[in-house]
Formats: structure tokens, sequence, C-alpha cells
């Protein structure tokens, strides 16, 4: 196993544009989602899968992450890319997923949201949102 390459959060929306069957897995929490938004991938025809890596409030690990994955249809050839708030997650989530056998896993380096800036603040340094790319309240 060579590892969970990182992708700009850029590269992955043209990845996700240029390849039908590649997908986002949103591995953030319920909580996440619901509160901080999720990616919009309706301009390109998809949406995001979202799949939590760890389940709120505990926190624990997902021990059903690769059959969610496989029940959402994703398979071995697709190219999936996943995302969190800042990238940590979502590494630990490509390296189970290569691991159960899907190895085109990606890793959306900065996430959903990035680092914090000097105020405190994330979306605005790196990540998703930063870029400007498209995203929306659930």
């Amino acid at each position: 196993m060579g590892g969970v390459p990182d992708i700009s959060p850029r590269a992955t929306w043209q990845e996700l544009s240029q390849d039908r069957d590649a997908v986002l897995v949103d591995v953030r929490t319920d909580a996440e989602w619901n509160f901080v938004g999720v990616p919009d991938l309706s301009e390109i025809g998809k949406q995001p899968v979202l799949i939590p890596w760890q389940l709120y409030p505990s926190m624990q690990v997902n021990g059903a992450f690769a059959d969610q994955l496989r029940r959402a249809g994703i398979g071995p050839t697709n190219k999936i890319y996943f995302i969190c708030r800042s990238g940590a997650r979502s590494l630990a989530a490509g390296q189970a997923a290569q691991a159960a056998g899907f190895p085109n896993a990606f890793n959306v380096a900065d996430g959903f949201e990035g680092p914090m800036d000097p105020e405190g603040h994330r979306g605005t340094v790196a990540g998703w949102k930063a870029d400007g790319l498209p995203w929306r309240q659930r």
C-alpha cells in the first residue's frame, strides 16, 4: 500500500468534475454536517456521500465504515476523495478504506474548513470553503 495521497480541494473539484465515477466522501459527524455545512456538488451532478469516520458524541471510530462505503455503491475501482474538517480524520478514513480493499483513496488536504486563522476561526485560511468551492447549509 503506497499510502493515501493528499490532494488540494481545487484539484479534488476538478477530479470530481471530470471523472463520473469519482466520489467525495465527507467523514465528519452529523453535527458538523448540520451546523457547519457540506460541499455542494450539484453543479457537477453529484452529491457528497456522508459517512462519519467517528460517531458523535462518543467519537468512537465507526466500525461499520467500510460496509457503509459498499452500501453507498462505492467499489474498489472508484476514486474516493475523503474530506473532514482539516484533513486528519479523512486521512485515517482513507487508510482504513485502503486496508478494506478500496485502493484509490485520496485525502482532501486542509479539509472543509482548514486550520484556524490568527483570530481562532476556521474556513478562511485554507480548505474547501476558503478556496471558494460550492457548499451549503443542510
